[in-house]
């Protein structure tokens, strides 16, 4: 990154912004916090429903799987039906999903609403930083903070929100996450008017061919191998810790925190001074060794490792979206879709193959396991450094500022 700093030029600006950015803000935080939400009371919702690890990680296999084929169709919706109907549209489907969730009586039926209420965020995220950019004064420096903001509150309150609800009941975090989005599609409908629509429709093929660019495929292959890696983290180790939800969601959210403040204010300098390839492939390869350490170590040790794990993934979530965003020559809400959808697929895995991993192993192989996927994704930036130099060195924040489908940067 050139130029500017963009969180020194948005923080003078970032608190004065109309009720519109604010209400698009605030749900955006609830939107993210749907996503930690689950890891303080995994083991919890095993127990109360009967199901192995395996069998409960399947929330996050259905989440993101929806997710990722998804992102080929919420470009497709904006860009017909406007910004702000997408937003409501997937408020609305978070909020009935959600509820249903608090209500399955097998565990089989919480995947299944989990799907769908993956549907409505992606419908929700993959357009909130448009519609924040399009509504938000102080120019878009101050709005990309406040998007950024917005991501790592939720990803440090989600935990939090469920260990609190949860330690009553494993149904009421999923409750509470209904009643707390109602009150966005409130807000956003009250204060957030339609904006201008874009020049051009999207196909629901155009992401698909965006990932011809060889720029683009290279960002979208290293970011699945550390998807893959820091859903290991996200949705196994709650069972590795096998502590009560007020602990486990104690340290998720201390991990949460680490990625904000790294995302935000940790990142960019480091990219302004290192350049972003050094700064994700150095970062990558720390993951790696936390990894490895996290599953030998003793419990002491596993829990402080999760929670440096943090700062890493929040570096790396931030240098991944402006990659995405800026190094191909499409339009960037077309090529973020095709970006989103190769990467959740990771998401979506990783959950899924960590505890089977550990059936067919022992518990210290899927560490090992999402270990190796970091320095593949690290590999993949190093080898294909050529075809992300010069589009490294040339992004600017201003990439993430055109209107339609976005990076979700989880």
């Amino acid at each position: 990154m050139q130029g500017e700093d963009p969180f020194e030029q948005g923080t003078a600006s970032i608190l004065r912004q109309p009720k519109a950015v604010w209400a698009t803000a605030g749900a955006s935080v609830v939107a993210f916090m749907g996503i930690g939400l689950v890891d303080p009371i995994l083991p919890s919702i095993a127990k109360g429903l009967e199901a192995t690890p395996s069998q409960v990680s399947l929330l996050f296999t259905s989440y993101f799987l929806i997710t990722a084929v998804a992102m080929l169709v919420t470009g497709f919706v904006s860009s017909r039906i406007g910004g702000r109907r997408t937003l409501l549209a997937g408020l609305a489907l978070v909020v009935v999903f959600a509820a249903l969730s608090g209500t399955s009586s097998s565990v089989a039926e919480l995947v299944g609403f989990r799907a769908g209420w993956g549907l409505g965020n992606a419908l929700f995220v993959s357009t909130a930083l448009a519609v924040i950019v399009g509504a938000a004064a102080g120019g878009s420096s101050a709005a990309i903070l406040l998007y950024e903001s917005a991501l790592g509150l939720g990803m440090a309150c989600g935990p939090l929100l469920g260990a609190l609800l949860g330690d009553a009941s494993w149904r009421y975090p999923f409750f509470g996450t209904a009643a707390l989005m109602a009150i966005g599609f409130v807000c956003i409908t009250a204060f957030l008017r339609e904006q201008p629509g874009p020049a051009r429709k999207t196909s629901l093929l155009d992401p698909l061919k965006a990932l011809g660019h060889r720029g683009l495929a290279s960002v979208a292959t290293s970011a699945f191998f550390y998807n893959y890696a820091f859903f290991t983290i996200l949705a196994f180790t709650p069972f590795v810790l096998n502590m009560t939800p007020y602990k486990s969601g104690a340290v998720f959210f201390a991990w949460g925190l680490l990625l904000a403040v790294f995302s935000v204010l940790v990142a960019p300098r480091l990219q302004k001074r290192f350049g972003s390839l050094k700064v994700v492939g150095a970062s990558l390869v720390l993951l790696a060794a936390d990894l490895v350490i996290l599953g030998y170590g003793n419990h002491t040790t596993a829990i402080v490792c999760t929670i440096v794990s943090g700062a890493f993934i929040g570096m790396n979530n931030t240098v991944y979206t402006e990659l995405a965003l800026g190094v191909s020559d499409a339009p960037r809400p077309v090529a973020s879709a095709g970006y989103n959808f190769v990467r959740w697929f990771a998401a979506a895995a990783a959950p899924y193959l960590a505890p089977k991993i550990e059936e067919w192993s022992n518990i210290h192989i899927p560490f090992v396991v999402a270990a190796v996927a970091a320095v593949l994704g690290a590999l993949v930036v190093w080898v294909r450094r050529s075809a992300l130099t010069h589009e490294a060195e040339e992004l600017e924040p201003k990439h993430a500022t055109e209107d339609g489908v976005t990076v979700f940067a989880g």
